[in-house]
């Protein structure tokens, strides 16, 4: 199977977090960072939003410069717990769209699509869902490059910035790099771009079509590297940083909303996911989450902690009910539901029929719904009571 990459970069990631739950600072020149002490500070600039970049300010500027760019901006102290809680979130959901992730920063990450495009049409399909989650769940934008490698994805993740989506088919690889500058290469600072140029290497196409001997003769081992890339060669593949340490999945409704058949669908039908996801990783979990989002944006988390570890829907399903029941603000509108489990042991010991009289926390029913997700697709089957039936 061809490798096929996405490369994920949120927009202004700081700055955009303090816009949403700040919308007095919307369309406004903001800047995250340390204190300018009006243009004494000392420090730098962490972040800013694009309104405040039209001004020429960038990350890592000294704040004093920034001060001096635009003395009427909105400056405002990082708030690491926030943006930390946030980052999370979007990893999680990441996770929905494949177990293949490879974080970079708080705010970036590669993804291997290549097994799971088929579900969901095409990789533009699954770009566009992937940040109209994002977008529906946490009111921010990211920008999306698919390629077949990660060079060329994360290039392409930066060429549409803002909310942007650019994605690179196999065939238009050497096209599509061609007529980017050199300094679009990773490794090539100042100095190295000076020198190529120097040698008449103003885009990558220059280099692809350079001998490579020469390069490699006067560049070394980043001679060869930057031929490589500019001959669209990268063989690396996403290696996941960490195991995976929680798996949930959300829902965002339309409208707000306070329908207790509604909520009990939606519970179930997230339990549901959350399970066949555990049961594809071999995972049990201890610890079930759930998480409310009401109406205005305010957000609770509540967890138990079970005495058996999971991957059973009916178990999952129970706890979550059990926690939404007991901390639920009666009559308040729902924007968005989540279920998660944490708290994992060994893996799960595989099924492998359904006909084991042994006792076991996998069904009868999810071994034979698995059988059929994995032959036909995940949204091939699922529980009644998993259905709004006033649909």
């Amino acid at each position: 199977m061809d490798r096929v990459i996405l490369h994920v970069d949120m927009d202004a990631f700081f700055a955009a977090i303090e816009q949403r739950e700040h919308p007095e600072y919307k369309d406004k020149p903001l800047i995250v960072g340390a204190d300018p002490k009006a243009g004494k500070g000392r420090g730098v600039v962490s972040t800013c939003s694009y309104e405040a970049r039209k001004y020429g300010i960038h990350s890592a500027m000294p704040i004093s410069q920034a001060y001096r760019l635009c003395p009427d901006g909105i400056y405002v102290y990082p708030n690491g717990r926030l943006y930390g809680q946030v980052s999370q979130e979007l990893f999680q959901i990441f996770y929905e769209f494949t177990d293949l992730v490879e974080p970079l920063s708080i705010d970036e990450a590669f993804l291997d699509i290549s097994g799971t495009i088929n579900l969901f049409g095409s990789a533009r399909q699954l770009g566009m869902q992937l940040k109209n989650r994002i977008r529906e769940a946490q009111h921010l934008t990211g920008s999306v490059g698919i390629a077949p490698n990660k060079f060329t994805a994360k290039v392409a993740s930066d060429l549409e910035k803002p909310d942007g989506l650019v994605i690179v088919e196999p065939p238009e690889l050497h096209d599509f790099l061609d007529k980017l500058p050199v300094s679009r290469l990773w490794g090539a600072g100042k100095k190295t771009i000076v020198r190529l140029e120097q040698l008449g290497l103003h885009t990558i196409g220059d280099i692809r079509r350079f001998p490579r001997d020469i390069l490699a003769g006067k560049f070394g081992k980043s001679g060869e590297h930057f031929y490589r890339l500019a001959n669209g060669e990268d063989d690396r593949p996403v290696i996941p940083e960490h195991a995976v340490k929680s798996v949930s999945n959300e829902h965002t409704f339309d409208e707000d909303i306070s329908d207790p058949a509604i909520i009990h669908h939606t519970l179930f039908r997230l339990s549901d996911k959350v399970a066949y996801r555990l049961r594809e990783q071999d995972l049990k979990g201890r610890t079930i989450h759930l998480k409310l989002r009401y109406e205005g944006f305010e957000t609770t988390t509540r967890n138990m902690t079970i005495t058996e570890a999971t991957n059973n829907t009916e178990t999952i399903f129970r706890t979550v009910k059990d926690l939404f029941l007991k901390f639920y603000q009666s009559r308040r509108k729902v924007r968005l539901l989540g279920v998660g489990v944490s708290g994992f042991g060994k893996p799960a010991a595989r099924q492998l029929s359904i006909f084991d009289e042994k006792k076991q926390d996998t069904t009868r029913l999810e071994i034979v719904e698995d059988l059929i997700k994995k032959r036909f697709g995940k949204g091939s089957i699922g529980r009644a009571e998993g259905i709004d039936h006033d649909k």
